[in-house]
């Protein structure tokens, strides 16, 4: 073909210039077409030698065309050429062959033409959530709120501009409508999926069963939702079968529940742990729940019949997907390290994406980009692979011996798995001999010494172990006949190997820390110092920024990042610098801080007495047990008490329980029961008190009378002996930077946020919250909490003044 077919004049003549300035060698180029069809507009990215070029995928989302020359004079494709092309046809891109006169070229690939994109109307989409609009008819409690309209206003910028979004939304705000209406706008009005994920399976459970339902309502058009959560929440039916013909599951519940568990699966729509009738204990729903790398996909014999690919083929058309953090993070890693994103990974594609409770993924992404193992872990996959009870044999070697001439590989399992069992118990007999008190420890370049000599050696035996059972099977393996390669009981056993093999790596990973300043490594104390105690290894990454920069900000055409706590301050500094979001890069960030609608000022008194001892002076415990005593009784119960540490809680506790003896107050204490029933216990019962820590400063709603007081013992500010925090703060200092002011104090004032955030969840709610840590009003920085939080009344004073205030504040509403 003619190149004026397919190019402009300027086109050539600037390919033909590219061309002789790179000697005659390939080049590889970016063609842009204009309304015409032609390509008017190039950009070189790389040059070559005489006979290849570079064909890098970074620039293929830029462009229309990729061009490049074939100095021969022959233009049919190479193989290479074909299976270039096939990979950038996934993005919509053409590709052309030109020869090095740019007088001849030959089309290998038609660009997909793109597809023009439809804006929101913004005024129309507004009124849905103005007085007497769509929504407001359909709830009988429904008010306008200027901060909703304002939010709503600023997502649907963003999804018209392709813009990122954050967006501070106080409670109260309705978040949820105010991205949903627009998201569900835009995948109907232009046929795209959106993303929507949450920290939490209870707000995925709200969006999908009430809200989604509701919008998809007013806009008068069927759309499709899918909610779809981690792997391990559905149930697999192969592992079902398998628990179940090999029967040695401890008799009495859990054989019980297993029973039920077979009888549900037959009745049950989506193979769904949270529509089981009741809950099964861990141990046995870890051994028959769905496993990314135990699934065997095409080799399953239960494939057709499988929830997570019936799940799967529901989420391949749909317009919404309501999917958790830890599953986004999930299709990303992978989608980075190869897969694309123009196809279905972990989740079907998407180029829009919510992210709710995004206060969140900084946790999240650590989480999930970490590296642990211990006694427990490795003890499950052998009993998966091989154990033995009474004389007899379970397990995935047993069935696989079937298919062996040998009767000795057994035997070999057998001392394999016992020699590795106990390389184990070494390990954890060393690591628990180096936890102290605080339970955890890192390993840092000046105690190597230590850990070469007390450490090291039992983790060379475990590796050694694993490598040892690992060849055993990976021999018998690749000595089978190629019919039985493919049998689901010989995929399931490479799973299980691999999975040890990485155990192994990780062991590896622990005797070269020195060499590895990019994450973080450490032991920490699991079930406490009681007798089944155990250690768990860890390897974080130290800073997740660099990774959420190159998977997500860079990669999607909206994000809406959406919280009640983004800010320090009022400012999104902190959590964008933690998360990888440069407000100085080429992105367009629009963000907003949208005010909760609650009448703080008139509904919630703040309260901080001014002769509260400093945490490190003398008296400060003993304040502290008697000042939480005293504010409950005030308040005649109905009161969250939130510690930073279990020690302190515990001392709180007794104190209380001996001192409001004589009273009708039921003190609930973290610890006693799991937190689902705590969290009843609590609801249920309008005078109680609850007492907990870390996990309860978020994620408490209750609403009304049930809580009308909420005391912060002590500023949330991170305990020391956080391995990952305490070298995030050293790699700061390093860089001549300050941590408490980059890291420690933002970090307590988000938690602080949180904290205060328990009180007010409708707009008839009120109560005091109440700061007992003397230095919100003593330190120059405890400014910056007051700042941060809503307006209030307040009540800075002495703590016998502060005791009437709060008793005088509540009776009078």
């Amino acid at each position: 073909m003619r190149s004026d077919k397919r190019l402009s004049p300027e086109a050539i003549e600037i390919l033909r210039k590219e061309i002789a300035d790179a000697e005659g060698n390939e080049v590889f180029a970016l063609g842009y077409i204009n309304d015409a069809g032609l390509v008017h507009r190039i950009r070189i990215a790389a040059r070559g030698n005489e006979s290849a070029v570079l064909a890098l995928p970074a620039y293929y989302e830029e462009a229309d065309i990729l061009i490049h020359n074939h100095p021969s004079g022959h233009l049919s494709p190479s193989d290479n050429d074909l299976a270039i092309a096939a990979q950038a046809a996934e993005n919509g891109l053409g590709s052309f062959i030109i020869n090095n006169e740019v007088s001849r070229l030959y089309v290998v690939a038609e660009p997909i033409p793109k597809k023009e994109k439809k804006l929101l109307n913004e005024e129309k989409l507004v009124s849905a959530l103005e007085p007497g609009g769509a929504i407001a008819e359909r709830l009988k409690k429904y008010e306008s709120r200027p901060s909703q309209l304002d939010l709503m206003r600023l997502i649907i910028r963003a999804f018209n501009s392709d813009a990122v979004v954050c967006a501070e939304a106080g409670t109260g705000v309705g978040k949820s409508f105010a991205y949903l209406l627009p998201a569900m706008a835009y995948a109907l009005l232009n046929k795209e999926r959106v993303l929507i994920s949450t920290a939490t399976i209870t707000l995925q459970q709200q969006l999908y069963e009430k809200d989604i339902p509701l919008v998809s309502g007013i806009l008068k058009k069927p759309i499709k939702a899918v909610l779809i959560k981690g792997r391990s929440n559905y149930l697999c039916l192969r592992r079902l079968q398998d628990a179940l013909r090999e029967g040695d599951l401890d008799l009495g519940q859990q054989m019980e529940q297993l029973e039920a568990i077979a009888r549900w699966s037959e009745t049950t729509s989506t193979g769904s742990k949270s529509d089981l009738p009741f809950l099964p204990e861990d141990t046995l729903w870890s051994r028959i729940c769905s496993e990314p790398d135990l699934c065997l996909a095409m080799h399953c014999p239960e494939r057709e019949r499988c929830f997570v690919q019936a799940l799967k083929r529901e989420a391949a058309d749909a317009q919404i997907l309501v999917v958790n953090h830890h599953l986004l993070f999930a299709d990303l890693a992978a989608r980075k390290e190869g897969a694309g994103y123009e196809q279905t990974v972990v989740l079907p594609s998407y180029q829009r994406i919510i992210l709710d409770e995004a206060h969140t993924i900084e946790h999240s992404a650590t989480s999930f980009f970490s590296e642990t193992f211990s006694r427990i872990s490795i003890l499950r996959l052998l009993g998966r692979l091989y154990r033995k009870k009474r004389m007899q044999h379970f397990g995935l070697a047993v069935r696989f011996a079937a298919y062996l001439s040998s009767g000795l590989f057994l035997e070999k399992i057998d001392s394999a798995v016992q020699s590795l069992k106990d390389a184990m118990d070494s390990l954890d007999t060393s690591a628990l001999s180096l936890l102290g008190e605080e339970g955890v420890i890192r390993l840092t370049k000046d105690k190597g010494e230590l850990f070469r000599t007390s450490l090291f050696p039992s983790l060379r035996s475990l590796r050694q172990s694993i490598s040892k059972l690992c060849q055993i099977v990976h021999d018998e393996i690749e000595a089978l006949h190629e019919n039985v390669q493919d049998e689901a009981l010989v995929w399931e056993l490479k799973a299980i190997i691999r999975r040890l093999e990485q155990i192994g790596g990780i062991c590896g990973s622990f005797m070269e820390y020195e060499e590895e300043e990019a994450s973080v490594y450490y032991i920490e104390l699991m079930n406490g110092r009681r007798a089944d105690s155990f250690a768990r290894f860890s390897i974080t990454p130290l800073d997740i920024a660099a990774s959420l920069q190159e998977a997500l900000w860079t990669r999607f055409k909206t994000i809406a990042c959406v919280s009640a706590t983004l800010t320090i301050d009022n400012r999104f500094d902190y959590w964008m610098q933690r998360v990888g979001l440069d407000s100085n890069s080429d992105l367009s960030i629009l963000s907003g801080i949208f005010p909760s609608p609650f009448p703080y000022q008139s509904a919630v008194l703040l309260a901080a007495p001014t002769d509260s001892p400093l945490p490190d002076e003398a008296g400060y415990d003993a304040f502290v047990n008697a000042a939480v005593s005293r504010l409950i009784s005030a308040s005649g119960g109905s009161a969250l008490v939130l510690f930073t540490s279990y020690s302190a809680l515990q001392k709180a506790y007794e104190y209380a329980r001996q001192e409001l003896a004589g009273l009708s107050i039921r003190l609930l204490k973290q610890g006693d029961q799991d937190r689902s029933r705590l969290l009843q216990d609590f609801l249920q019962d309008e005078s109680s008190v609850l007492f907990a820590t870390d996990s309860f400063w978020e994620g408490v709603d209750a609403p009304g009378n049930t809580l009308r007081l909420v005391i912060l013992c002590r500023l949330p500010f991170r305990l020391p002996n956080d391995p990952v925090y305490e070298a995030r703060c050293e790699a700061l200092e390093k860089q001549g930077r300050s941590s408490f002011m980059e890291l420690s104090l933002p970090e307590a004032v988000m938690k602080l946020k949180q904290g205060f955030g328990r009180l007010m969840r409708t707009s008839s709610d009120h109560g005091v919250v109440a700061v007992l840590d003397g230095r919100m009003l003593r330190k120059r920085y405890g400014s910056i909490f007051i700042r941060s939080l809503p307006e209030t009344r307040q009540a800075f004073t002495e703590f016998q003044e502060i005791v009437e205030k709060t008793e005088s504040f509540l009776q009078n509403r």
